[in-house]
């Protein structure tokens, strides 16, 4: 059975060689490529992708994975050997039912739709992404008829990121939150808006990037198994476990954007770095969904890197680097600018009590869009429509609407937004119970220290890596399921306040 367990794992370190070669590939896109590799990366991507699904939907794993099973049986349930065959499992019987060719098919198509999408946007033109975008639906919809019987079409594209959630959860977990922020949301944004023209000053890049970068690797993120590039979409992708990498954009005239997109991807890898050694080029070495994975992000960028206590220790140093520009800016006035409130165009600059329902528009869509009742030329519409009707607000292009976010652009439609605020919640979660166990934390960030948070959540949750599903680790780590309380309590006692709100 050892030799059996060890053939198995060889073959799958070289499914997990070949998908960190064509991942380093899309790195290499999103950062440096000439324009003119497009084509030819669109191949090479497409290459990879087969060759990795080929060697993973081989019957000999099939053949292993059986003949492992009284193995599997033999072991505690959460030994490493157990959670590999298990979650291995899982996946290859997704896969199989996935045809190879599909799988080029849409490697091919997104890498190609992906550098459209670069060249589209910023000039506001969806009419040329257009046709790429249809035919990603139709992908998407071929994609989840590949499993039959699912209660919404929605759940096969969502299962593979968010393992357990249906369509259906996921919309009354929304609906739920809804509930709860439209009010608070309403209640800030009828009042004067923060002034955060503190933030709108020249800052030059170079200076952003040190700063950010030593906050980075005070929270834990360690260079030598890692850096920081620039692309047009921030991301986190990961090679090895010895080899994880950010993304970030930045702007000279707006200092949140380099220094919280930094925080967000710093969150994410340091999940990723965190993760055992001893589970390297397994499926197991990676996190376990994207809602837990979007936790961290959130929690490092937003619960820490927007909180009083950070402030408190780090704005001095701020303010050294950039005295000409915030020097006459008081911690106050720059704790409220980084906390501002308000209808927001853009997903990715929007504060944390409307951020969800830029998700939830998402979500609605993606919904809409796979069950036929919206169709991609009448999107731009219906995303002005909508967005007037939650915010208040028009998209004066599509460049700032339909076409901000990458999601659509580069992967299948369906299951691709609802990790964000899944994230959110469970990051409150995740600190409330980091909290319970540690009750100096507060005040370690205080003084600029992150150890006893970061100890806890690796414990907790990165050294784990996918052994166990979301559900499991959240009860793990917090002794509960799933909860929107913390994070409510979370931003009513925070822009509470700020905005004093009372109760």
């Amino acid at each position: 059975m050892e030799s059996k367990f060890q053939a198995l794992k060889s073959r799958l370190m070289e499914v997990d060689d070949l998908s960190s070669a064509a991942g380093l590939l899309y790195w290499d896109q999103s950062t440096y490529m000439p324009p003119g590799g497009a084509a030819a990366r669109a191949r090479q991507t497409a290459t990879l992708t087969r060759l990795a699904h080929e060697k993973f939907t081989d019957p000999g794993v099939g053949k292993l994975l059986d003949e492992l099973g009284p193995y599997e049986e033999s072991l505690p349930y959460d030994s490493d050997e157990a959670s590999l065959l298990r979650v291995t499992r899982r996946k290859y019987e997704r896969a199989i039912k996935i045809p190879l060719e599909f799988t080029a098919e849409v490697a091919n198509h997104t890498s190609e739709s992906y550098q459209v999408w670069t060249e589209a946007r910023p000039a506001n033109d969806f009419a040329r992404v257009r046709p790429y975008l249809e035919k990603t639906l139709d992908y998407s919809r071929q994609a989840a008829n590949f499993f039959p019987g699912y209660e919404h079409i929605a759940d096969p594209l969502i299962e593979p990121r968010d393992y357990g959630m249906k369509a259906a959860d996921i919309s009354r977990i929304f609906a739920n939150l809804r509930e709860e922020l439209v009010p608070i949301a309403r209640a800030i944004t009828a009042q004067p808006p923060a002034d955060d023209a503190c933030l709108f000053k020249n800052f030059p890049e170079a200076k952003q990037f040190e700063f950010s970068m030593d906050v980075a690797q005070r929270f834990g993120y360690e260079l030598q198994r890692g850096r920081r590039d620039q692309t047009h979409h921030p991301f986190m992708t990961k090679f090895s476990l010895g080899d994880v990498r950010i993304t970030t954009r930045s702007r000279e005239n707006k200092l949140s954007d380099a220094l919280f997109t930094t925080l967000h991807e710093t969150g994410h890898a340091l999940y990723e770095q965190g993760i055992r050694m001893e589970l390297e080029g397994t499926p197991l070495a990676r996190g376990t969904s994207s809602g837990v994975h979007e936790s961290q992000s959130r929690l490092w960028e937003n619960i820490v890197g927007r909180s009083r206590g950070f402030w408190h220790c780090f704005y001095p140093r701020l303010q050294s680097i950039f005295p000409m520009q915030l020097g006459d800016v008081s911690l106050d006035e720059f704790y409220r600018a980084i906390n501002k409130v308000e209808r927001s165009l853009i997903r990715t600059d929007a504060d944390e009590v409307t951020y969800n329902l830029h998700v939830m528009l998402r979500f609605d869509f993606e919904l809409a869009m796979l069950e036929g009742n919206l169709e991609i030329c009448n999107l731009p519409d219906a995303w002005r429509e909508r967005f007037e009707a939650d915010f208040g607000i028009v998209p004066p292009d599509d460049k700032d609407g339909v076409l901000q976010d990458v999601h659509w652009y580069f992967s299948l439609i369906g299951g691709g937004f609802q990790g964000y605020t899944l994230g959110n919640i469970l990051g409150s979660q995740f600190f409330a119970a980091a909290l319970a166990a540690h009750s100096e934390i507060p005040a370690e960030i205080e003084s600029g220290e992150f150890g006893s948070l970061h100890t806890w959540l690796k414990e907790n949750l990165y050294q784990h890596g996918s052994k166990y599903t979301a559900p499991e680790i959240i009860e793990r780590a917090t002794g509960t399921s799933l909860s929107i309380e913390p994070y409510i309590a979370y931003l009513r006692t925070k822009y509470g306040e700020l905005y004093e709100l009372g109760d």
